[in-house]
């Protein structure tokens, strides 16, 4: 279903010009991407969000799968230089923060897109398509 539009016009050649008049309105960075029923639709490139506020989009937009990859990545790593150092494990993780912010600021965006590829989430338009393809977001399938 998508979350834009409801179905409540009785004509769906309607529903879908409006779909892509509202589509159309998106930043050229955002892509749209269905498996049938549920549609996403988010931005190609780094992760703002992210940046300022680590896990909490991975949260927000219900990823469980890369919340719990990035935070076991982090508390590996803070584990790691707990060991190494002899500081204390809450002194590891304060310190290895900001690092981890800005790697998921890089990184979030294409691990979300590459999950929901992973689930059966496919491109919703063409330009998404190119978008997702060309950044290499999206992995192409050859037959």
């Amino acid at each position: 279903m998508d979350p834009f539009f409801n179905g409540n016009n009785d004509e769906n050649n309607q529903d879908e010009e409006e779909k892509k008049a509202f589509y159309s309105l998106l930043p050229s960075n955002y892509a749209i991407v269905t498996n049938g029923e549920n549609t996403k639709v988010n931005k190609v490139g780094f992760s703002y969000t992210s940046l300022f506020f680590g896990v909490l989009p991975a949260i927000l937009r219900s990823d469980w799968y890369n919340l719990a990859c990035m935070i076991g990545i982090q508390l590996f790593f803070s584990m790691l230089v707990t060991f190494v150092t002899g500081i204390g494990l809450d002194q590891a993780s304060e310190s290895l923060s900001f690092l981890f912010q800005v790697i998921w600021g890089f990184i979030y965006n294409l691990m979300y897109f590459r999950h929901l590829q992973n689930i059966g989430y496919k491109a919703g338009t063409p330009e998404s398509l190119k978008l997702l393809v060309e950044n290499h977001y999206f992995k192409v399938k050859r037959k």
